[in-house]
C-alpha cells in the first residue's frame, strides 16, 4: 500500500526577496485601484486588469467556484459592486509574496464602513506585470457566488 503524507511549513528560503522599489510600485498601484474603487469608478479598475480575469469564491452553502470574465462582463458584475459607492471608507492592510518581480500575490484585510455599517474582509489577488505595470489577473474571495451574474 502506498501512503503518502503532507504537512505546510513556512519556506526556509522565501525565494526571491523583493526590494524597496518592488513593494513601493506594488503599493502605488492598490492605491490607484482603491482611490477608482472608492469614486465607484467601475472603468478605472477594469483599466488595471489583464483580461480575461479569473475569479474565485464560494455560496452561502460552501460551494466552491471559478469563472474568467471578459472586461465587458468584469464592467457589468463590478458595476453592481462598485456603481453606488454611497459614504464609504476603506482601510486595507495587504501582505505581498512576490514569486518573482513580475508576479505576486497580495493577501489583503479590509474593512469597508458603507453608509455607517462596518464590513470585514479578507481576499486576495494575483497580478502580473506586463509591459512594464502591474494588472490584477485573478480575484479571490468568499461570498460572492450567491450573486446574479
Amino acid at each position: 500500500m502506498t501512503q503518502a503524507s503532507s504537512r505546510i511549513v513556512p519556506p526556509a528560503d522565501p525565494g526571491y526577496a523583493p526590494s524597496a522599489e518592488d513593494l513601493a510600485a506594488l503599493d502605488a498601484w492598490f492605491q490607484r485601484y482603491d482611490a477608482y474603487a472608492a469614486a465607484g469608478d467601475v472603468e478605472g479598475t477594469a483599466s488595471l486588469a489583464l483580461f480575461p480575469l479569473n475569479t474565485v469564491t464560494d455560496n452561502s452553502a460552501g460551494e466552491g467556484s471559478a469563472q474568467q470574465l471578459g472586461r465587458e462582463e468584469y464592467l457589468k458584475v463590478m458595476g453592481g459592486a462598485l456603481g453606488a459607492p454611497g459614504d464609504l471608507e476603506m482601510n486595507s492592510t495587504r501582505t505581498p509574496y512576490l514569486l518573482t518581480p513580475s508576479l505576486a500575490v497580495v493577501f489583503t484585510e479590509a474593512e469597508f464602513t458603507i453608509d455607517g455599517q462596518i464590513q470585514q474582509v479578507r481576499y486576495a489577488d494575483v497580478l502580473v506585470k506586463t509591459g512594464g505595470e502591474w494588472r490584477f489577473q485573478t480575484m479571490i474571495q468568499g461570498g460572492w457566488g450567491d450573486q446574479a451574474g
